[in-house]
């Protein structure tokens, strides 16, 4: 058997982009396999999209830390016990510290939904409709301690239409989406392998 990247997926909610991956994943010649599905909320969908598919999961909870690092420093120890090389973050709604991200240089990847580097952070949709943007779409780039900066592996675009509210330009971004994550996770484990 070829020799495949190990993964472990970080979310908080229901888990499409996760499912995307799964999908990917159970190809045999896709160069990645998720390992790890671990969550901060429990009971969200993106867990029993992993269960169903043999995926082992794992809850760990933010609120039940004193702060960001202690809550950092607990889900590095989780991911490292799984024996995975590798993260992706898939709508995983907590901002890593720079303590964590540093611990896994190069080995985290994010997807947003714009065209980094316009439209950063956690509300992209309604920005790009009140900035009147003619496109949108989706960047997935590599983490780095500063938030929506690291380096763009690729990005897939879609048009803003004038009638678009955030849930229609969403839902037409998301598709591009679920066909630009799993298409990065391959480029880069790819790349990671051949080292």
């Amino acid at each position: 058997m070829t020799k495949k990247l190990k993964v472990a997926v970080l979310i908080s909610g229901r888990g499409t982009n996760l499912q995307s991956l799964i999908d990917a994943c159970q190809e045999p010649v896709f160069p990645a396999e998720i390992i790890a599905v671990i969550s901060n909320v429990a009971g969200v969908a993106g867990l029993e999209r992993a269960k169903k598919v043999g995926i082992k999961t794992h809850v760990i909870e933010h609120k039940k830390f004193k702060n960001r690092e202690e809550f950092d420093g607990a889900l590095h120890d989780l991911i490292a016990s799984t024996g995975a090389e590798f993260i992706c973050l898939a709508g995983f709604m907590r901002l890593l510290t720079p303590g964590f991200v540093n611990k896994w240089p190069g080995r985290i990847i994010n997807i947003h939904p714009s065209l980094l580097p316009d439209f950063k952070g956690a509300h992209a949709h309604r920005d790009v409709i009140a900035a009147k943007a003619k496109k949108s779409g989706c960047t997935v780039h590599y983490v780095i301690p500063e938030m929506d900066a690291g380096e763009t592996i690729l990005q897939r675009e879609v048009p803003v239409y004038p009638d678009d509210t955030e849930e229609t330009l969403a839902a037409r971004v998301l598709e591009q989406e679920h066909i630009a994550y799993p298409e990065a996770l391959r480029i880069v484990a790819e790349s990671l392998l051949q080292m």
